[in-house]
């Protein structure tokens, strides 16, 4: 007896495709008017609202093969989650937007959207529409929306030289289980580090916490902590010095040291360069008793014709290290 084939979005169309998902979205705590009409309606008590948006291509950004469709999903809601975080604001609705290959499996679609719903239900996130198109390559578009509740938005150019720059989350995590599953040699403990990697955990709490203490400067940490504390310093028009990994967050190091050693490379490698983890990476004056769960990685400097705004030294050397992530020349 021939097994029946798995339907594919093909199969189903737009109009039964999209009433087979929406009832596996979440509704936000601001939602007036949820998804089902030609907009979303999202109350804005501050009166102003953050907007950030991200795209991610398979191939480039995801690969169906190393995950889930709730992977995916999870995926793309908290890097968009961790943008509103990272100016102080809190994440209140999404839209998605999606190209799907006709012989996309309806399962993986909604997988996909369990993924978006484990991620922003339990924060009262809504997913509140989008728009679906068919295409040759899988792509994924969220855009977000966040309340500030009154605060002054945290902004990457208001570090000063001699405030603490500070980092809350996880770091090299999310490189490090990349580069096990590019290498194929996955198992046993390392699990743990692919999962970073697939569903990344950004500290989402800690950057309102931040604003509230007084943060000078802020962004989360995406393409890789020195790619992204360079763009912090030249909005700033200043320099970051950073404390060398093995001082400022050594458990993060020991962490990765058995999985580097074993793909021939230096922890600190991933802690520097690698991206995905999504930590809020924060500046703030000297004395201020930082948010709980901040690390103090280092100092902000004034520029000098030695080292020019942007620059980011670890220890007082510029370090040998690929920097991060780059979408067009990496």
């Amino acid at each position: 007896m021939t097994a029946q084939a798995e339907p594919t979005v093909a199969d189903l169309g737009e109009d039964e495709l999209i009433a087979s998902f929406v009832p596996l979205l979440p509704r936000g705590r601001t939602t007036l008017v949820p998804t089902g009409d030609d907009a979303a309606v999202i109350a804005a008590p501050d009166g102003r609202f953050c907007v950030s948006t991200d795209v991610l291509v398979e191939g480039h950004h995801f690969r169906l093969a190393w995950g889930t469709g709730a992977d995916v999903g999870w995926r793309a809601a908290m890097q968009n989650l961790a943008d509103i975080a990272a100016m102080g604001a809190e994440p209140t609705s999404m839209v998605v937007s999606m190209v799907l290959p006709p012989p996309t499996p309806v399962s993986w679609l909604h997988d996909f959207c369990r993924g978006l719903s484990e991620a922003c239900g339990p924060l009262g996130v809504g997913v509140d529409g989008g728009d679906l198109s068919a295409g040759e390559q899988l792509v994924v578009a969220v855009t977000v929306h966040g309340d500030l509740a009154g605060r002054d938005p945290v902004l990457r150019s208001g570090a000063r030289p001699g405030d603490v720059v500070a980092h809350s989350g996880l770091l090299g995590r999310a490189a490090a289980g990349h580069a096990l599953l590019a290498s194929g040699r996955r198992g046993g403990s390392d699990e743990t580090l692919i999962r970073d990697f697939l569903r990344p955990r950004p500290a989402l709490s800690a950057g309102p916490a931040a604003a509230r203490a007084g943060a000078t400067a802020m962004m989360d940490v995406s393409d890789g902590l020195l790619r992204d504390a360079g763009r912090l310093a030249r909005r700033s028009g200043a320099i970051l010095t950073l404390d060398p990994p093995a001082a400022s967050v050594p458990d993060a190091v020991a962490a990765l040291a058995g999985v580097a050693a074993r793909l021939e490379t230096d922890p600190t490698m991933w802690i520097l360069g690698g991206g995905e983890d999504h930590g809020m990476l924060a500046t703030f004056p000297a004395g201020t008793a930082l948010p709980e769960g901040f690390t103090v990685l280092g100092r902000v400097a004034a520029a000098s014709a030695e080292h020019p705004a942007g620059t980011v030294l670890v220890g007082d050397a510029v370090p040998a290290v690929r920097p991060g992530w780059d979408h067009f020349r990496s």
